[in-house]
Order: C-alpha cells, then sequence, then structure tokens
C-alpha cells in the first residue's frame, strides 16, 4: 500500500482512521477491534467459535485474517453485517478458503442492497472511485462476490453462541440496512458505522437516501447501556462508559440541532441555497474532535434532510425545466466577451471568493470546450479548493475535477497566440 498516496487521498481522515490499523486491539477479555487499513472489525472468542462483526473489505481480506489468526486460532462459527457496504462486508472469501462454513446473520434490508449493487455495479464503480481515489476494480462485479446473510430479521434478534447473548438491533443512519450488535455480558457495543469517530456519515453527495433523525434516535438508545468498550465501524476503539455515552449524546445533540434548524427553515420558506449557507452549528459541538466534517460534512446533512422532507427542486423557476447547462453557460461568457476575461476574472476572484471563481472557471470551460486557458484556470482553482478542503466526500470530487480538466488540456487549444494563459504562478498566495 502507497501509504502517501492514501494519505492524501484521504486527507486529515487518515490520521483519525489509519491510527489503528495493522494490528488487533484487545478491548475486553477475548474480544478485539482488528483494522487491516481503514475498515474495523469486531472479533469476539467464544467456547463455541468466533463472532465477526463485519468482515472488511475485500482488498484487504486476506490481511484482516492473518491478523484475526495472531490473536485466535478459533474456528469463525457467526458472522454479523452492520451494514451492506463494501468496506464492510464483502472480506469473507480467506475465511471460505480457510474452510469456515459460518451463519451470516444481517438485517433484511441489505439484501435487497445487495441486488441493487448488483443492478447498478458500473455507477457505483465509478462513485467509489472518484469518492475514495481507489481502482474501479475494488467495487464487486460477479454474484460470487457477495456473500449473502442465511439468516436475516427486521427490528431485533437475539442469539447465543457459546453461552453469550449477542443482542442485534436495526436503526437507519448512514444507510436502511445498519445494525448494531450489543454483548450485555461483556459490555461490548460494535456499531458498525453508527459511530464512525468524525462528522456522521448522514449527507454524502454522491449516495441514496441518509436518515438523520433516526440516527440520532439510536445514538440516544445506546448512549443509554452503560457500555464499557465500543468498536466502531472506523477510528480508535472507546472505553469507559463515560466516554462512550458522552460521544453518543454529542452526535445526537449535533444531528437534533441540524434537523431541527432545516425544518425550521423549510416551513419559513426559505429556498435550500439560504438554508445551507444559513446554517450555524454550536460551538461547543463543533469543536469536538469526534464530530470534525473530515468525511461527511454538516452542509450535506442539511441537503439530504431537504431532499428527504422537501424533494429535488432548488425553488428556482428556471431550474424545474431547465436549459443545459453548458447553453447556459455559452449565453453568459457571450455576454462578458468570451472565454478569456471569464478566466481573467475567475482567477482575480480566487483569492477573495475561491467558490465563486470556481463556478467562473467551470462556465468558460463549459462555455468553450477547446479554450486551454479556461481548462488549466479549472485545475487550478479546483487544487486549490482540494488543498483547503478536509471533508473526504468533497476532496474526491475536487480531485476529478483537477484531473478531467488537465485531461482536456491534452485536447484544448492555447488560450492565446504566446502558447496559454495565466499558469500556477499566477494564481493569489
Amino acid at each position: 500500500m502507497d501509504v502517501s498516496r492514501v494519505r492524501e487521498t484521504m486527507g486529515p481522515l487518515f490520521d483519525v482512521w489509519s491510527e489503528p490499523a495493522g494490528r488487533a486491539i484487545e478491548v475486553a477479555p477475548r474480544a478485539w477491534s482488528v483494522c487491516a487499513g481503514v475498515v474495523n472489525v469486531g472479533v469476539i472468542e467464544t467456547s463455541e467459535g468466533l463472532v465477526l462483526i463485519d468482515t472488511g473489505m475485500r482488498n484487504e481480506a486476506d490481511r484482516l485474517r492473518a491478523l484475526v489468526r495472531e490473536v485466535t486460532s478459533a474456528p469463525l462459527a457467526l458472522v454479523v453485517y452492520t451494514h451492506g457496504h463494501i468496506d464492510h462486508a464483502f472480506g469473507l472469501g480467506p475465511w471460505l478458503a480457510e474452510g469456515a462454513a459460518p451463519r451470516i446473520v444481517a438485517h433484511r434490508n441489505l439484501v435487497e442492497r445487495f441486488r441493487r449493487y448488483e443492478r447498478t455495479s458500473e455507477l457505483n464503480s465509478e462513485i467509489n472511485a472518484r469518492q475514495s481515489g481507489g481502482p474501479r476494480t475494488w467495487w464487486p462485479e460477479t454474484a460470487a462476490d457477495f456473500h449473502r446473510p442465511d439468516t436475516v430479521y427486521d427490528d431485533r434478534l437475539a442469539l447465543r453462541l457459546g453461552g453469550e447473548e449477542i443482542h442485534l438491533r436495526h436503526a437507519k443512519g448512514e444507510t436502511d440496512d445498519c445494525t448494531w450488535v450489543w454483548l450485555p455480558g461483556r459490555g461490548l457495543l460494535c456499531p458498525g458505522d453508527l459511530w464512525v469517530s468524525v462528522c456522521p456519515n448522514a449527507g454524502n453527495p454522491q449516495k441514496v437516501q441518509r436518515y438523520a433523525e433516526d440516527w440520532a434516535d439510536a445514538a440516544e438508545e445506546m448512549a443509554a447501556l452503560g457500555t464499557a468498550a465500543m468498536v466502531p465501524g472506523h477510528g480508535m476503539p472507546v472505553t469507559g462508559a463515560d466516554a462512550i455515552r458522552e460521544r453518543w449524546l454529542d452526535l445526537a445533540a449535533l444531528l437534533r440541532h441540524i434537523i431541527d434548524y432545516t425544518i425550521d427553515a423549510l416551513n419559513a420558506g426559505r429556498t435550500p441555497e439560504e438554508i445551507v449557507h444559513g446554517l450555524r452549528l454550536p460551538a461547543d459541538l463543533a469543536a469536538k474532535p469526534y464530530l470534525r466534517p473530515y468525511h461527511d460534512r454538516p452542509e450535506f446533512i442539511v441537503r439530504n434532510l431537504i431532499r428527504l422532507y422537501g424533494g429535488w427542486w432548488d425553488r428556482r423557476p428556471a431550474n424545474l425545466l431547465a436549459a443545459p447547462v453548458a447553453e447556459q453557460a455559452r449565453e453568459f461568457v457571450a455576454l462578458a466577451g468570451g472565454a478569456g476575461p471569464v478566466v481573467d476574472r475567475a482567477r482575480a476572484l480566487a483569492g477573495d471568493d475561491l467558490p465563486l471563481a470556481c463556478h467562473l472557471a467551470e462556465w468558460a470551460a463549459l462555455a468553450d470546450p477547446g479554450d486551454a486557458g479556461a481548462h488549466r484556470c479549472v485545475a487550478d482553482l479546483f487544487a486549490m479548493r482540494l488543498a483547503a478542503e478536509t471533508s473526504f466526500q468533497a476532496r474526491g470530487i475536487y480531485r476529478e475535477a483537477v484531473t478531467r480538466a488537465e485531461q482536456a488540456l491534452t485536447a484544448a487549444r492555447p488560450r492565446r497566440g504566446d502558447g496559454g494563459g495565466p499558469g500556477r504562478e499566477d494564481l493569489p498566495r
């Protein structure tokens, strides 16, 4: 693994999620949090065999199994999927090759998720490559890549293995098939991606609907458990009942603030843009290190709530059945006198209002796809956005904008007779 490349791709999230990587951390007697890269798997040894809470990623599966085998040789008896994302439910292959035949349990909605993934493999390959910077081959490609559950449940399910109680509860949050796992005899909680050690992933501009209100409900329920140790979906394990309770209550408070603000603003007739730009977080919650916007952003959560409660229309009548964006850009750029003046204005704005400058650069490139100066401006300005951005989700989109603009340069003409327009050295510092 090229660690420097992964660090550049993930940004600040790398330092949060990679900290437990490459080791098995004992969180309770005969219970470990095991991380081969950025995803945690809960490993519980019972007298009747191992329980795996998630199985990790396909491309990290061999390493994960090897890490587990460093601490226990018990046979695999039970697998619980906390949800069906590719980093949590696709690493079972090496265990099956070892000869394991575990019972696999998940929420009923996970089955439909797998069906949807098979139908939309190309779409999801593209989305995940853009978001993570990883290869498209990370996405499952054939039916054989999906290790489906043989037991599904609806709201809750109690299991027993080796004399231990294992309680499964359904929640909606990052997905509609979330399961959180509670072992009362050990005081151990495995919440999957309901806890990811940063701002909850309840927005995500490229993915299906998230469920912030249900997530807050689940957080408050888990806060009341009196948990001694927690193996999150990502990030370091957490121990101590007070610390764990505080984290869940803070997460719930953050989500409820965003939910209440958004619904109040919708009821007041404010437009989506006004709502997003008007969001202000309570200072005490914004300062919490485990709520930092390193994966999702609060603004994305607002937009997801607007979609949930108010649909996709942005309340601008011209955008309901809009003209193609490229046609809009051509008219705007023609009024400005061509792509050159728009690019010059974008570069002049970049030091004071980079988001607005990026709009101008995009319009110039859309209006005149053959203009190298426009594409160079897009690449430069979005490189600035990327350098300043903390959110993993936003970073992936900005990174692709830079890549596409630089690819377009190869087919574009120089902006001026001198061989091209302003370069990176002309950007404001």
